[in-house]
């Protein structure tokens, strides 16, 4: 036999062999990990609670929802339940992390030096994101002292939403009223080590 050539009984094994299988990890069930009455963070909208797990069907299908409302905008929303992972919903923030972000107002304001109409779009997808340290970026970027200039408008627009936004999930978490909340991330950044840089008041035009 020539070398390199392979033996009927190799051949035989080759032949009758598999290839191994990896069995595919199961998701667990989301109504294990959201409970009905749960606090939960919905990105685009913040802090909402939720009231219930109901079944619709929708073109011959069931499809199962979480009813979820938002006392501050007064709005319910439903979201099926295999997408809580897709639209980025999630637990409320553990303590750990509510500490870090009353810490990161503290810290020193960072302002690019960019056009205002892209800086206050990175703001808007940071309020946006769900993270509760990247809202508190903003709420410490566009925090204004007495004694520094008066924001714009949209500037003060997009301070009171981060602020807010912030402020709901610190006081559902600590279990303290809403204005509690706001004094305590207010406290917070007036005890910040001070804002060096200090971004135009003015709205600038996009350059073209």
């Amino acid at each position: 036999m020539s070398k390199g050539e392979t033996t009927p009984a190799k051949a035989e094994i080759k032949a009758d062999a598999k290839p191994e299988t990896r069995k595919e990890e199961k998701k667990p069930n989301p109504r294990s990990i959201f409970k009905s009455k749960e606090f939960v963070v919905y990105p685009a909208h913040g802090v909402g609670q939720i009231l219930d797990v109901e079944e619709q069907e929708v073109a011959g299908h069931k499809l199962e929802l979480f009813v979820i409302n938002f006392d501050k905008e007064k709005m319910t929303l439903r979201v099926p339940t295999n997408k809580w992972e897709s639209v980025g919903m999630r637990k409320l923030s553990e303590t750990a992390v509510v500490d870090n972000a009353i810490e990161t107002l503290r810290g020193r304001a960072r302002i690019k030096r960019t056009m205002w109409s892209r800086r206050a779009q990175e703001y808007e997808a940071k309020i946006n994101s769900g993270d509760l340290i990247s809202i508190a970026e903003v709420v410490r970027d566009l925090y204004r002292s007495e004694r520094q200039p008066e924001q714009s408008y949209s500037e003060r627009q997009l301070y009171e939403a981060a602020l807010e936004r912030m402020a709901r999930e610190v006081a559902v978490v600590e279990r303290i009223d809403d204005a509690a909340a706001v004094l305590k991330v207010e406290t917070a950044l007036q005890s910040g080590s001070g804002r060096s840089e200090k971004p135009t008041n003015k709205e600038e035009p996009e350059a073209a």
